[in-house]
């Protein structure tokens, strides 16, 4: 099925091919980040604009992977380019404090209730760490109950059927959307979890929205079990100006967030109630250490701060996310014909090889990932770039246009999907 795809897909590729085989000698697999590698090789780019991709053979592709969530703005957005132009005229690595970084906790503080005091971090995969270590420590646990499915940063990842390279957590694992695994989990291990975390929608696990109630009920169950509440919003806090809690009217007790908010540059946040983020402050008893050099990496901090004054408005992201709502329907539709399915929310939208109801990651165990594949290619071979597993990220640069040139895109390709599955 795949062979000659694979063919055609080199040889309009020969500058890529060799600096993959070139890289291969010196980088596992020729990449540095796993989800970036799919076969025969991955291309490479030579520059970027907008919602614009060109590689190092010439080829143009209508980016509608967004690196992950990272990209919300597009490549090179202006606001963020005059941002790090005037870092790179004053100087970016002090060893002391930016003026920019209490800008930043300011503004964030202000857009989520939830959040009484910020913490920064090089990464959402730092930020997630650092809230376990602060719920751990504010409980007096050891457990941290987590998600089949649930992906929380690069060391981080949880799932009964995907080895991973992750710090030691004592994790406990529950499925998604299912309340009862989760009373049953605190039943079998009596005032030893400390800290629940979760994401909003299900995101690396196959963009699966929370069902109605899940997220209150995992509020419920920590305030009776004397639990910390932990929202992963790296992705989610895209779906509104105060992110997924600011539209589902659920208030964690810490939230983290990055990607998109750094405007490309690597940056994680924290935050969260002031009783536990009081535990890092000097004088407190007990007070912890919490350090990183680039926290204030005075490139993440002003591309930050220029994202939310002037990027992340509260009419753009509503924007984004009903032609997110818009444009999953309109995949969805088309999908449905040919045995796929879109999941989702807002402005991350999820693409299945199967048709059936889709509320956890185990789910889509059995599903025959090599159309998923296929389909990738295919749509790669029409200029559209999306996640080799059938992620679908929404950005600020496109528009209605580009827009129906995914869909068109997508149709004649499950169209060559349907006949290769015959």
């Amino acid at each position: 099925m795949l062979e000659s795809t694979y063919q055609r897909y080199a040889a309009k590729r020969p500058v890529s091919k060799r600096l993959h085989m070139d890289a291969r000698s010196v980088l596992p697999s020729g990449t540095t980040r796993s989800v970036l590698d799919f076969d025969p090789f991955p291309f490479t780019v030579a520059s970027a604009a907008g919602c614009l991709l060109t590689d190092v053979d010439g080829h143009e592709y209508l980016d509608y992977l967004g690196d992950y969530s990272v990209g919300l703005a597009g490549h090179n957005p202006q606001a963020v380019r005059q941002a790090v132009a005037a870092v790179l005229d004053d100087g970016w690595s002090f060893g002391t404090v930016a003026a920019e970084e209490a800008e930043v906790a300011r503004m964030l503080c202000e857009r989520f209730d939830s959040l009484d005091l910020v913490r920064f971090t090089s990464s959402g995969t730092e930020a997630n760490l650092v809230a376990i270590s602060l719920a751990l420590k504010w409980s007096g646990r050891e457990k941290v109950l987590v998600f089949d499915g649930g992906y929380h940063g690069g060391f981080l990842s949880f799932s009964r059927g995907r080895p991973s390279l992750n710090v030691p957590v004592d994790a406990v694992l529950c499925d998604y959307n299912d309340l009862d695994s989760v009373r049953a989990a605190f039943d079998q291990w009596p005032e030893q979890i400390g800290c629940v975390l979760v994401e909003p929608m299900l995101g690396s696990g196959g963009r699966i929205q929370s069902v109605p109630g899940f997220l209150a009920g995992l509020r419920k169950i920590c305030d009776e079990q004397g639990a910390v509440l932990v929202f992963d919003e790296v992705q989610t806090s895209r779906m509104s100006y105060g992110g997924a809690q600011g539209l589902l009217g659920v208030h964690p007790d810490l939230t983290t967030m990055g990607k998109y908010l750094g405007g490309g540059f690597g940056f994680g946040v924290v935050g969260g109630a002031e009783r536990i983020l009081l535990q890092i402050a000097r004088g407190q008893q007990p007070s912890y250490d919490h350090s990183g050099t680039f926290n204030n990496n005075r490139f993440s901090v002003s591309a930050s701060a220029a994202m939310l004054k002037s990027v992340l408005t509260r009419e753009s992201l509503d924007a984004l996310f009903q032609r997110g709502e818009q444009l999953r329907g309109q995949a969805d539709a088309q999908l449905r014909e040919y045995g796929f399915q879109a999941t989702g929310w807002g402005s991350l939208i999820g693409i299945h090889p199967t048709d059936i109801p889709v509320a956890r990651t185990s789910d889509l165990a059995d599903a025959d990932r090599r159309p998923i594949e296929l389909l990738f290619h295919e749509l790669l071979d029409r200029g559209i770039y999306t996640g080799k597993s059938g992620f679908v990220t929404l950005s600020l640069p496109q528009t209605p246009e580009t827009d129906a040139r995914f869909l068109e895109a997508l149709e004649s390709s499950l169209q060559v999907v349907a006949r290769a599955c015959r």
